[in-house]
């Protein structure tokens, strides 16, 4: 088991001037801690135009920052959404070699298949074509950082002419290739395309185990047809994360961070009638939450020396409302152990989430690291040598 970081940069309203700096520099102090103390991966995505979700549009950008300030941490690009009328696959292939070679070799690409409404209209793109045009610009990607020159493309949705893209990443052929999934089609899609699989499902352990066996089966068959000129046979998952020796203060520190994190993406992508400029997303959600899924009276610690099983959903009152890995130590390896049980080769945290406070995520991630990752990091190596 493996352990990384996803930053969206979330920025709840009101906005100071200085804010989304602010938010910036904390990530970048937060991935360093990360980075120090034994995290494997950081994924920053790239999103448009989602107003308090997600400032984050120039990943690259901000990767190339990180890549100057850690060591051995791996530095995932993405998810990246990649129909060529979002943006060119040259240029997705020279952001992800040029910071391959700035952080010596440490880059993840992770793609996706579409992206939001606004997204998509802001870039003139049409969602009926999305899920082909991904697929064929990630092999455009993929052969334009290996081959010399690039042969050129002409397909359904991609026309481009022979010419070599440079630079080439120090990783040959080049970076793993992941897709993010949020159903479970996307899972197996994955699989044929020999993608590793960054998981934003909503899935419990045990019902990951289904899921997992069936991607590793798929992965080991003929029905796997990579897209790019390697195989990335990893699954991972995404889960909140918030950890106190005392449960009631991991849940007063995390919880409201991290159901913020799920209205907001469910605001854009679902259900949500976003007015640019205007919307005030947070007051929103105070307003909205016991209704959409994401109920803070539902959310209780169990008291006593034995606090009840963390899962990633929980029912309480007639209520739904998402949980994850917020709470104490003891519960957060015992649900990392289900994943793992299950065969889940990654957890990936969100910390950076609505108004959680900066000096609450730091000691939460040393705290992490004493407790948590010790009892795992001897397998995860084990595995990774056999694997190689």
């Amino acid at each position: 088991m493996r352990f990384g970081l996803l930053y969206e940069h979330q920025l709840p309203r009101p906005w100071g001037p200085d804010d989304e700096s602010r938010v910036m520099r904390e990530a970048l102090e937060q991935i360093a801690v990360a980075d120090r103390v034994g995290f494997h991966r950081v994924w920053v995505v790239e999103r448009h135009f989602l107003e308090e979700h997600a400032h984050s549009s120039a990943p690259g950008v901000f990767l190339g920052a990180v890549s100057q300030r850690t060591e051995r941490i791996r530095l995932g690009l993405g998810p990246l959404p990649l129909p060529s009328g979002y943006q060119h696959p040259a240029r997705v292939a020279e952001t992800a070699a040029t910071l391959d070679l700035l952080s010596g070799g440490r880059v993840d690409l992770g793609t996706a298949e579409a992206a939001t409404g606004a997204e998509l209209g802001g870039f003139g793109v049409d969602r009926a074509t999305t899920r082909h045009a991904w697929a064929e610009s990630l092999g455009v990607v993929a052969r334009m950082m290996d081959e010399e020159p690039f042969t050129g493309h002409r397909g359904r949705t991609l026309d481009v002419p022979a010419r070599n893209v440079v630079p080439k990443p120090r990783q040959r052929p080049h970076p793993p290739l992941w897709l993010a999934c949020s159903r479970r089609e996307a899972i197996r899609d994955a699989a044929q395309n020999g993608l590793g699989v960054l998981g934003l499902v909503s899935v419990e352990p045990e019902e990951a185990r289904e899921w997992v066996e069936e991607y590793r089966a798929i992965i080991a068959s003929e029905r796997c047809v990579p897209a790019g000129l390697d195989v990335t046979a990893r699954f991972a998952v995404v889960l909140p994360l918030m950890l106190h020796d005392e449960e009631a203060e991991a849940i007063d520190r995390g919880i409201d961070g991290a159901h913020f994190g799920g209205y907001a993406r469910a605001h854009h992508e679902v259900f949500g009638d976003h007015r640019p400029g205007d919307t005030n997303l947070w007051e929103e959600f105070l307003e909205r939450r016991e209704g959409v899924g994401f109920s803070r009276e539902a959310i209780r610690p169990g008291g006593g020396d034995d606090p009840a099983p963390l899962g990633l959903r929980v029912l309480g009152e007639g209520l739904g409302s998402l949980r994850g890995a917020i709470g104490t130590p003891d519960q957060v390896r015992d649900l990392i152990r289900r994943y793992e049980a299950a065969g889940v080769d990654e957890v990936v945290f969100t910390v950076q989430t609505g108004r959680t406070e900066h000096e609450h995520v730091l000691e939460a991630l040393e705290l992490f690291a004493r407790t948590v990752v010790p009892d795992f990091a001897p397998r995860a190596d084990e595995v990774e040598a056999a694997r190689d």
